[in-house]
């Protein structure tokens, strides 16, 4: 099974039945008159969260997608059925976008929510509507309305309070396991997390928030290296992002050198998610000797000329965890206790969020723009690139 986060579909709504045109004939009436019926309005496309979903994969085999058409009118002035709406089923997390005027139709967050995408057409009328004292058999009837066709981009993002950013092999998994129930892949390798994995980190019995860690990004990642480019736009709905830094870092990149390099990344992605709230991590203390550690730590925050909040931990040994996670919990409940003060908060970071979506939307397009123009320059065969090349064959499990 194949984690996919974007599709590209065409839906189209159902036409609406045509109006009839019919006259009254029984025995001993003599001029019945018309009663010729409505068509059937044509059936509209919606789409609705399903918590049970973590993919688009449907939508990359499938493509076109419409609803049925309204039947005609009949005689007897008999209106005709209308269409079948059609409900397409998306994970939460899922913002529909009309590839044609860039609009977003929907941002699907909710369990359960249903939003209407495009409208059925509406039904024609029968000859019997245009039946007046002067007009005593119309011959008029209208034909039924086509429904909308419209071409929708679907981009899936991972809902989480809290995001993990940070190079390959800085523990972002580890964590995960260590502060939740989730136990995504870990390894003594860089690259074991090829996809998001979701965690459920409980404080008490009704305090919990959701953390997220995404595949590392490397240098260069913002012109397409590595998979980081790919996921970085599921931070976007994060409160929260924790900076993950390696102390002991298996190559020859200082953690210093490594901090910087996960930064200027995010800050080419989107300068927008770049500003949003952030806290420094400092991983694998356990691993630098005493003798070198706070040199080691002062170097990362002077390197990032950092002002915020500095968490020194072991995700492995679990060293400084608990304390880190009661805080993101105070940060999250502050947020709510703003928000019931001040409503307005929430509108302010949806105008955030729809600004770093249209950023991180832009810089994926322009970096697929710069490989097809690289491969073109190569002349390699344009059949060789597809954009399913970069979906990773391993399942998304939401633990």
């Amino acid at each position: 099974m194949k984690f996919v986060d974007e599709a590209v579909i065409t839906v189209e709504a159902g036409k609406g039945g045509n109006g009839c045109m019919s006259f009254r004939r029984e025995k001993y009436i003599p001029r019945g008159g018309p009663d010729g019926g409505d068509g059937g309005d044509g059936g509209s496309i919606f789409f609705e969260a399903d918590e049970n979903l973590n993919t688009l994969i449907d939508f990359r085999f499938t493509r076109h997608y419409s609803s049925d058409n309204g039947k005609n009118g009949t005689s007897r002035n008999c209106t005709g059925p209308k269409g079948e709406d059609l409900v397409l089923k998306v994970p939460v997390g899922t913002t529909i976008i009309d590839t044609d005027t860039e609009e977003i139709l929907a941002d699907m967050t909710e369990i359960g929510q249903l939003e209407k995408v495009a409208q059925g057409g509406f039904h024609g009328l029968g000859n019997t509507r245009f039946k007046s004292s002067v007009n005593r058999a119309p011959r008029q009837t209208t034909k039924g309305s086509m429904g909308e066709i419209r071409n929708l981009k679907l981009e899936l993002k991972v809902l989480a309070d809290v995001g993990l950013l940070g190079l390959p092999n800085a523990g972002k998994s580890t964590l995960i396991r260590a502060v939740s129930a989730a136990k995504p892949k870990v390894a003594n390798y860089p690259f074991t997390t090829l996809v998001p994995n979701l965690g459920v980190v409980r404080i008490e019995q009704e305090r919990s928030f959701v953390i997220a860690d995404i595949p590392g990004i490397i240098e260069g990642a913002a012109e397409g290296a590595g998979l980081g480019i790919r996921f970085l736009k599921h931070l976007a709905r994060n409160r929260l992002l924790l900076h993950l830094v390696d102390m002991a870092p298996w190559d020859d990149v200082t953690p210093a050198q490594a901090a910087e390099v996960a930064v200027n990344e995010l800050t080419k992605f989107s300068a927008t998610l770049s500003e949003q709230p952030r806290w420094l991590v400092l991983n694998k203390l356990d691993m630098v000797t005493e003798e070198e550690r706070e040199e080691r730590c002062q170097a990362v925050i002077d390197a990032l000329d950092w002002k915020g909040p500095v968490y020194r931990i072991s995700a492995l040994s679990k060293q400084g965890t608990d304390e880190m996670m009661r805080d993101i919990q105070m940060f999250l409940d502050k947020r709510l206790e703003a928000i019931e003060e001040d409503p307005s908060i929430i509108d302010q970071e949806q105008a955030i969020r729809e600004k770093v979506d249209t950023e991180a939307r832009e810089r994926v397009e322009r970096m697929r723009a710069e490989m097809r123009a690289r491969r073109e320059a190569d002349n390699l065969d344009d059949d060789d690139f597809d954009d399913d090349d970069y979906d990773v064959e391993v399942e998304y499990v939401r633990e």
